[in-house]
């Protein structure tokens, strides 16, 4: 089965609790006013990778404790993803998912997909990211309307220490030098980094 990626990060600190792999999808159908990725929008424009390839290149990183689904919007590939999360999950790894949908309308939908990668998701971030909201005081969102869903035990112990989890920037030069950024900063800090680097 084939996932059509974005980007794919080895090793992370940034995109959720403790040191992850991350996969970014390419293709959002949600496409939310102010999205700092919009890039990830259209469902062309990715690069197709093969589900199981893809974990057992995660499965061979050292030091990682899970991997982050984020987007583009991961359930807009959640047959793919559920795959690779059950892959991952039965190898011991955490699986934590990004979606602008919410949580409830995911569950009434009766889709046997969105319902299978909810299944091994131990953390879920729900929410449309919604530019009038900005809200950046909990790690790892954009709005203060978008919520933890904390779906097995296996996150349990962080639901009363969010607000001390710093969110952070990581930068990463390629070896063709494009400059690559991911996390979660505001604006301003954003153009006061791009401004430094330009």
């Amino acid at each position: 089965m084939q996932l059509n990626v974005h980007q794919y990060i080895p090793v992370t600190k940034v995109e959720g609790p403790g040191i992850r792999a991350c996969i970014q999808v390419q293709g959002c159908p949600i496409r939310c006013n102010g999205c700092a990725v919009p890039f990830t929008w259209p469902e062309n424009g990715g690069i197709a990778r093969d589900v199981n390839e893809l974990a057992e290149s995660i499965l061979n990183t050292d030091g990682i404790e899970g991997v982050t689904f984020l987007g583009g919007e991961p359930f807009a590939q959640a047959e793919a993803l559920a795959m690779l999360g059950r892959l991952l999950r039965h190898e011991g790894l955490s699986v934590m998912t990004f979606t602008g949908y919410v949580y409830e309308d995911l569950v009434a939908s009766n889709n046997q997909h969105y319902s299978d990668l909810i299944a091994v998701t131990d953390l879920l971030v729900d929410g449309p990211f919604q530019k009038e909201n900005l809200d950046t005081s909990r790690p790892w969102v954009g709005s203060s309307n978008q919520r933890y869903h904390f779906l097995t035990d296996r996150y349990l112990y962080l639901q009363d220490k969010l607000l001390d989890i710093p969110n952070r920037l990581e930068v990463r030069l390629g070896t063709d030098g494009r400059v690559m950024v991911n996390g979660l900063a505001e604006l301003t800090d954003l153009e006061y980094l791009f401004g430094k680097l330009m």
